[in-house]
């Protein structure tokens, strides 16, 4: 098996970035994957004591098909996040300042229009992810799984509408689901499979025109009898792994 696509995804619900590699510490995640997002004003996140929050308390495409709508990209080095939307509409700001902050949570407010709920807040606390998982992990998700898939269904399904960290190659269809408990050497890190990756009504978005038209729950249920579509790693062991490098169930 290999790594074929590696993402992050800076802000919650936004534009995945592709990588060349990335480096993970135990316990950790990719580095700026989820590590922004968009509050609403009634979800209660207290940056000063923060808390995992269901996806529904944030700007998320399960809730905000039009987020798709978005392109956003995040320079770690300077801080500075971009976020453009359709007619030339945007906002450029560091994300890891409060001032910053505050500009671009007014222009994502402004954007969601009637879908905000009371005053939204724009969120980066160190250490702290938004992702959908209440601990830090890594997805993978199987290309064979989502070709068969495709062709069970007949349509392609775009892969960006499953959001995943890593793409691979090289393994059987559906192989994944019995990865759980199992260790894997990823490039130079060690991955825990903890659990399959449960789909949401975010992948019914199409990530090319941020408009519902398809199904996967409802297909994935149909036609396999679950909801699941890749599966969520923890880090054992940090390390560093890149497109191209090999993927290795280590035997017990």
């Amino acid at each position: 098996m290999r790594i074929e696509y590696l993402y992050r995804y800076p802000v919650k619900g936004l534009t995945p970035e592709a990588l060349e590699r990335a480096e993970v510490q135990a316990g950790g995640s990719i580095p700026w994957d989820r590590a922004f997002a968009l509050a609403h004003g009634d979800a209660g996140f207290d940056p000063d004591k923060p808390v995992w929050l269901p996806k529904w308390h944030f700007m998320c495409l399960m809730k905000h098909a039009r987020a798709a709508q978005l392109f956003s990209v995040f320079d770690p080095r300077s801080g500075m996040l971009t976020i453009m939307a359709p007619g030339g509409t945007g906002v450029e700001a560091n994300a890891l300042s409060p001032a910053g902050r505050q500009q671009i949570g007014a222009f994502l407010t402004a954007f969601l229009g009637e879908e905000a709920r009371g005053t939204p807040s724009f969120h980066y606390v160190e250490g702290h992810g938004f992702a959908d998982q209440r601990g830090k992990v890594v997805s993978l998700n199987n290309l064979a799984s989502l070709r068969d898939y495709e062709a069970k269904v007949g349509v392609r399904r775009h892969r960006r509408r499953f959001r995943a960290n890593i793409w691979f190659s090289g393994a059987p269809a559906w192989a994944e689901r019995e990865w759980i408990g199992r260790e894997m050497q990823i490039g130079g890190a060690v991955l825990r499979v903890v659990k399959p990756t449960t789909r949401c009504p975010a992948t019914e978005v199409n990530p090319e025109t941020a408009e519902r038209d398809a199904d996967p729950v409802a297909e994935l249920r149909s036609l396999y009898g679950h909801v699941d579509l890749g599966v969520h790693a923890e880090v054992v062991e940090g390390g560093i792994f890149s497109i191209g490098d090999a993927m290795e169930l280590i035997i017990p």
